[in-house]
This record gives structure tokens, C-alpha cells and sequence, in this order.
């Protein structure tokens, strides 16, 4: 009886000792506030930018797209190969910084830290366990307030409405943040849920991948964030690594909570995420990592204090880059979409072209289509668009994609670019190729130089000149 006597006594010291370290670690919790204000000072946020010119230049890019690249779009049904419809919600987006990693290395805090949102109200939550399950959207807005994701997909104004086709599970789980900000007025942050390795990404209730997949084509700064004690790689990061693949240089690795460590533990896990990350990326030239403490405490003491600051503004310096350079590479991921699209169009017109040229009275038109989209290379479909174009064949689709794409849309839908021409709008191919090698470069060299974008004189005045049918025989 007195051995289980002195046994509880025993246990009930252990356990007030525990709850006093316990307390003792509350207690040590750093409250000593960092400074922020080389972040107002590197991104410039006191600086006033002139947003007339920018206005200006989004309208004449805008314009652009809508006279030039969409109508070969629709003609050709181009959004049902690429699954990537572009709205001017999109087009007059800002930039977005798209936050990704395991759960709680510390995205949330880091947007805090960035947006000075701690202690506020408004906050985002944050905690040692999985705290975030939504895909959390802060933006600019007049006021603080929450929007409902079924409002952001249903608002046409934003560029989030190509969001509703992942279903109303997921429109669930998005919300957007609306508050004055300066920086909100430049850039648009997403924080993603963390990836949790030991659970099935199909207990989520909606496709988590093509969530993810659907921000990071739109993403222009990917954030991918680890911190010392969770650098294992799992399936479902793998699988977001090869997500990723292609957009390398939008890539930035971040190792946060680095001042937890030693220096030479430091370099330790340094070298332990490059080995984890290797089979990941292959590229020759890997990411940049930044090494920091991502939250608004100061840095624990006996700690690599100038590196740290050194890491962070250079970050920033980074994400600077991107809001200065977001109407050159609006006007460039327009451009690129342009190429694409007239090589879908290319592609399509010679389908049907050797569709015909194959057609006979007693042949039989399913028959002959599948023999042709079977095997193209058979009738040299792909080869004649390198042999007759300035097409490099680095950029032509897979060839599977149209069996696909031609099993939804018979062939005998599309007209061949000879018959897509009028004498008020022009041919569809002229257009997409002016707009590609002569309007797009223009309005980037008036953005370069500081001109007031504006309209061509065609435009301006019209040219009245019949457009020229090169298909068309003399």
C-alpha cells in the first residue's frame, strides 16, 4: 500500500514538473517584435506608380486578345484541347504568389508577416497542427470582409470563375480576403492546405491535383515551403513536384524557421533538402532556396541574425521583381497562348484538308478520319506544318491529344483557314499572326520605353483595305 502511495506521489511530481516546463516554454515564447520596415522600403510601397499607363496598356493588351487570338480560339475550339479558358478577369489580374508545401512549415505565418496581419483581427490562423484546409485567396479590396467561394466563382469580374468546375465541394473550401493593403494593390497572395503524406488525397472530396494544377498555371511566383523538421518526400509532394514541371523558373524553395538551428545543424539540413529535392527537379540550374525565419518575432538569439535579414530582402527583392514586371509578362503569357493557338489552328486546318483531299464518293468518312488521326505521321501532318510554317517542333502538341480532341468534335465541324476570312474582320490566321510577330512585341516595346500605349492606325482610323486570302488560288 505505501510502494502505490509513494508510486502516485511520485507521478503527481512528474506531472507538476511537466506542466511547469510547460509553462516555462509559454513564457519563452519570443514576444519581441522584429522590424518591418525594410519590406515597405524594398517593394516600394510608398512609392505612388502611375496607373493611367497601366490601365492603358491592360485595355490595348485586352483588345488585343479579344480581335486577334480569340476568334481562331473559338473557331477551333481550342479551350477543349488545352482545358484553359483565358477571361478578362485573368487578363487584368494581378500578379499571383501561390504558396505551397507541407502542413504548418509556416505559409500563413509568412503571409502574415508580409501583409503585418499579426495580432489583428483578420489574421490568418496558424498552429503547431494542420490548421489550414481551404485555398485561402487575399486580395485588395476597399474594406476587410470574407468572401464566400460560390461568390467568388459566380463574380465573372475575377479571374477565380473557371474555378467552378471542380464542383461545389471545393467551392466550399475556397474563401477569399478582401482588405486595404498597398501591397494587395500589386499582387494577390494564395495559401494552399498543407500536404499531409499519410492521408489519401481522395478523402479531400474534390481533386486536390487539378485545384493545385489550376493555380499554378496561373501562378506568377511559386513559393515552396519547408522547414527543418519536415523535409521527408512523400507521394503526394512528389506528385506536386511534377505538377511543377515546366515552371521551374517560377520556383522559389524556402527553408523557414532556420533560426531554430545551429549553425552547423543548419548546413546539415541544407544539404538534406537539396538531396531530398534532386530526383524532383531536373533541371541544370535548381532553384533558388531561401534560408530564413518567415514570421514577425525577432530571430532567436546566437543565430546567423545578418544572413537571415540578408535571405528575407533579397526575397523580397525577388517578389518586387515580379509586380514590376507583371504587364510584361501579361503580355507575354498572352503571346504565348497566341502560339499555341494558332498552332492549333494549323494543325486542325490541315486535318481537315487531308481529310478531304482523302474523301471519295464510296469512301467512308469514319473510316478515312481514323485512319488520319491514327497515324499522322502517315499523311505528314505534323511534318508539313514544320516544312510550311516558321513552327519549331519543340512546340508542337502531343498527338494523342487530337485523337482525343477529334473523338468529341467530328472533323467535319471546322473549316479550313481559306474559308475563314471576311472582308470586314479579316482572316482568322492574318490576324493571329500580326498580333503574335507585330501588335504584342510593340505594346511591350511601349511599356519598355515609357510610351502611352495606344491604338494602331488601322485601328484608329481603319484602313478599308480588302483583306488578301493567301489560301485562296488566283
Amino acid at each position: 500500500m505505501k510502494g502505490t502511495v509513494l508510486i502516485c506521489c511520485f507521478l503527481s511530481l512528474l506531472i507538476l514538473q511537466a506542466t511547469a516546463e510547460e509553462e516555462g516554454e509559454g513564457e519563452e515564447i519570443p514576444s519581441v517584435l522584429r522590424d518591418r520596415s525594410h519590406i515597405d522600403e524594398t517593394l516600394r510601397l510608398a512609392t505612388e506608380e502611375k496607373a493611367g499607363d497601366y490601365a492603358a496598356a491592360l485595355e490595348r493588351l485586352r483588345k488585343i486578345y479579344h480581335t486577334s487570338i480569340k476568334p481562331m480560339e473559338q473557331a477551333y475550339k481550342y479551350n477543349e484541347l488545352r482545358q484553359h479558358e483565358i477571361s478578362d478577369g485573368e487578363i487584368t489580374s494581378k500578379p499571383m504568389v501561390l504558396f505551397l508545401g507541407p502542413w504548418s512549415v509556416g505559409k500563413s505565418s509568412m503571409i502574415n508577416y508580409l501583409l503585418g496581419m499579426h495580432d489583428s483581427p483578420y489574421q490568418l490562423y496558424t498552429g503547431a497542427e494542420p490548421t489550414t484546409s481551404e485555398f485561402t485567396v487575399i486580395m485588395h479590396g476597399e474594406k476587410i470582409r470574407s468572401v464566400e467561394g460560390i461568390v467568388m466563382a459566380a463574380d465573372s469580374s475575377r479571374s477565380f470563375s473557371p474555378l467552378e468546375k471542380f464542383g461545389q465541394n471545393f467551392l466550399e473550401k475556397l474563401i477569399g480576403i478582401e482588405m486595404p493593403h498597398k501591397l494587395l494593390e500589386r499582387v494577390t497572395f494564395v495559401d494552399t492546405p498543407g500536404i499531409i503524406e499519410n492521408r489519401k488525397q481522395q478523402e479531400r472530396g474534390y481533386p486536390f491535383n487539378d485545384v493545385c494544377q489550376w493555380f499554378i498555371d496561373r501562378a506568377d511566383l511559386i513559393f515552396v515551403v519547408f522547414d527543418p523538421t519536415k523535409l521527408d518526400v512523400g507521394l503526394e509532394l512528389e506528385m506536386l513536384f511534377r505538377q511543377l514541371k515546366g515552371r521551374e523558373s517560377q520556383i522559389r524553395i524556402i527553408l523557414n524557421k532556420a533560426d531554430n538551428l545551429a549553425t552547423q545543424d543548419l548546413m546539415r539540413v541544407y544539404g538534406a533538402l537539396f538531396w531530398s529535392l534532386a530526383p524532383l527537379i531536373n533541371v541544370t540550374e535548381p532553384p533558388r532556396v531561401y534560408v530564413s525565419s518567415f514570421w514577425p518575432y525577432d530571430y532567436a538569439p546566437d543565430t546567423s541574425r545578418e544572413l537571415f535579414k540578408r535571405e528575407e530582402i533579397s526575397l523580397l527583392e525577388d517578389l518586387n521583381q515580379v509586380i514590376e514586371n507583371r504587364m510584361e509578362n501579361k503580355i507575354a503569357f498572352i503571346r504565348q497562348h497566341g502560339i499555341r493557338v494558332r498552332i492549333h489552328g494549323l494543325l486542325v486546318d490541315r486535318y481537315v484538308q487531308t481529310f478531304k483531299e482523302k474523301m471519295s464518293f464510296f469512301s467512308d468518312p469514319e473510316l478515312v478520319f481514323k485512319e488520319i488521326v491514327d497515324d499522322p505521321d502517315k499523311f505528314y501532318i505534323f511534318k508539313s506544318i514544320l516544312a510550311k510554317t516558321n513552327v519549331s517542333k519543340f512546340d508542337l502538341p502531343n498527338r494523342d491529344a487530337y485523337r482525343d480532341f477529334f473523338g468529341i468534335n467530328p472533323v467535319t465541324n471546322f473549316k479550313p483557314l481559306a474559308a475563314q476570312c471576311s472582308y470586314m474582320g479579316g482572316c482568322l490566321l492574318d490576324k493571329i499572326e500580326k498580333a503574335i510577330t507585330n501588335e504584342l512585341p510593340a505594346l511591350l516595346s511601349s511599356i519598355n520605353s515609357g510610351k502611352q500605349p495606344g491604338l494602331s492606325s488601322c485601328e484608329a482610323t481603319g484602313c478599308g483595305e480588302k483583306p488578301k486570302n493567301r489560301y485562296r488560288k488566283n
